[in-house]
């Protein structure tokens, strides 16, 4: 597939900043200059026909000092509008070029970007210590934003990554202040001009590529290991892929891939209540057809496994957590969003603790070729050991999960806390496997199933779910429909 690209340019944001010393006390005045109020376009062919529009709002910083974050969001932000003519949806990269006659240091800057006529943030940092953008622009680019600038720029720097649905727009405010806990004398008398530049990448997947699971398969995965993601065939040329659960599954490892979606909200900035990750996708029937797995960013807080504790449920038995998933968590949803959720069948059989077992060979006994034959039909579950597994970099799968500790700086489903996994124990049948809160796996001990560890829910969407927009960060999720 093609990426296509569009870049436009904001008119200028130029920060003067004089420093004064008045009673022993230091100020800063800013004074933000207009030096164009037109607006300059790169005419790169692309469906994105995507405009940034001034609102006539500058960063008003004038006779203003050094501020904390809550100081400056409430000052007046520079607002802008991403719009697109796209039948497909656009993601966009947000970028800050700094002229090269700056004479104050980036890193006395800060910047915040919130969704327009909203202080929730949506991205923020120190301008010096933001990615370098420069190798995103070619040389007729560069010259745009020399030309844009009124000037040569010196940084280029990539501040935001974001999406536009197909056929809308979304509006965003920047917010630009002196950083009070950073700046010190040395700011006096210098100066600060910038400008603001978006560029754009059309994503047009193949038509018969509507869902969200085709597009993952055809697009984001590519080799094994690129953007986090493996297809478990059981071969492969990189280390440990003969430890690959052959399920033909496409399962996300490493310590943060680009795995995020936003379920059940349509905002433009997903709330952080609305975010979970992709632990991969699944063909249990091995006709083609894969559905997404996802598990909840956050806890949904602390509950019992089950209340059982006389020795007397067995592998049949409904535990107290099913119904916490399937009635009390799924109840909080909104029915349209319920609907996209499959009612999964889950091997609920358990397995016997194995201090020695690998990611492998817990997969194997949990819902594997040695798998137990007992199953629950249900919306909502909870990761499984061998999820919990594999979410590691594949350097750690032949790591006991016992010894799990050393894993956790690589295994992006580590949650820092005690966990619940779904399955239960056949060797004492009134416990259940957790994640122990320095990360290795086990049951023994006083953390029985009466216990109250984090759980996050987890559950398969529908095949048929499609993607609407995103680029899987944190910052700009997945959208589905």
């Amino acid at each position: 597939m093609k990426t296509k690209t569009r870049i436009i340019l904001l008119s200028i944001i130029g920060i003067l900043i004089i420093i004064t010393i008045v009673l022993g006390v230091t100020y800063a005045f800013m004074r933000p200059v207009k030096e164009s109020s037109s607006i300059t376009s790169v005419d790169i062919k692309s469906c994105a026909k995507i405009t940034l529009t001034d609102t006539g709002q500058s960063i008003n910083l004038s006779n203003t000092y050094p501020m904390s974050k809550n100081k400056a969001l409430q000052t007046t932000p520079y607002t802008f509008t991403v719009s697109s003519t796209c039948e497909s949806y656009v993601g966009f990269n947000l970028y800050l070029a700094t002229l090269n006659t700056n004479t104050i240091d980036a890193s006395n800057i800060h910047y915040i970007v919130t969704e327009n006529s909203s202080k929730e943030i949506l991205e923020e940092g120190i301008l010096g210590d933001a990615t370098n953008g420069l190798s995103d622009f070619n040389s007729e680019e560069q010259e745009q934003l020399n030309n844009g600038i009124n000037g040569t720029f010196s940084h280029v720097y990539k501040i935001y990554v974001g999406s536009i649905p197909y056929q809308g727009e979304a509006s965003f405010d920047l917010y630009l202040y002196i950083d009070g806990e950073v700046t010190d004398n040395t700011t006096m008398g210098k100066t600060f001009v910038g400008g603001v530049a978006v560029k754009s990448i059309d994503r047009e997947p193949d038509p018969e590529i509507t869902t969200l699971a085709d597009y993952i398969i055809n697009n984001v995965y590519t080799t094994d290991g690129e953007n986090g993601l493996y297809y478990h065939d059981g071969v492969g040329t990189y280390t440990n892929a003969d430890q690959e659960a052959g399920d033909n599954s496409y399962r996300y490892a490493g310590a943060d891939p680009n795995n995020y979606v936003c379920f059940g909200s349509d905002a433009a900035a997903c709330p952080n209540d609305n975010l979970y990750r992709i632990i991969g996708l699944f063909d249990d029937d091995q006709d083609g057809t894969y559905n997404i797995k996802l598990i909840k960013n956050t806890s949904i807080g602390n509950y019992a496994w089950d209340s059982e504790r006389d020795n007397t449920w067995d592998a049949s038995t409904k535990p107290d957590i099913r119904n916490t998933l399937n009635n009390t968590f799924l109840g909080t949803i909104n029915p349209t969003w319920q609907d996209k959720i499959a009612i999964h069948i889950w091997k609920v059989g358990g397995m016997a603790q194995d201090n020695s077992a690998t990611a492998k060979e817990y997969y194997n006994t949990e819902i594997g070729s040695s798998s137990s034959s007992t199953t629950d039909s249900m919306k909502i579950g909870l990761m499984y050991v061998s999820d919990y597994g594999y979410a590691a970099a594949p350097s750690n799968w032949t790591t006991e999960l016992y010894n799990y500790e050393s894993a956790t700086s690589t295994n992006w489903l580590y949650l820092g806390s005690h966990e619940w996994t779904i399955s239960r124990s056949t060797g004492t049948t009134v416990y259940a496997f957790y994640v122990y809160l320095t990360g290795y796996v086990c049951y023994r001990g006083n953390d029985n199933v009466t216990f109250s560890f984090a759980v996050r829910p987890s559950f398969y969407l529908e095949s048929s779910v499609s993607i609407t927009g995103g680029t899987g960060t944190s910052s700009d999720p997945y959208k589905i429909a």
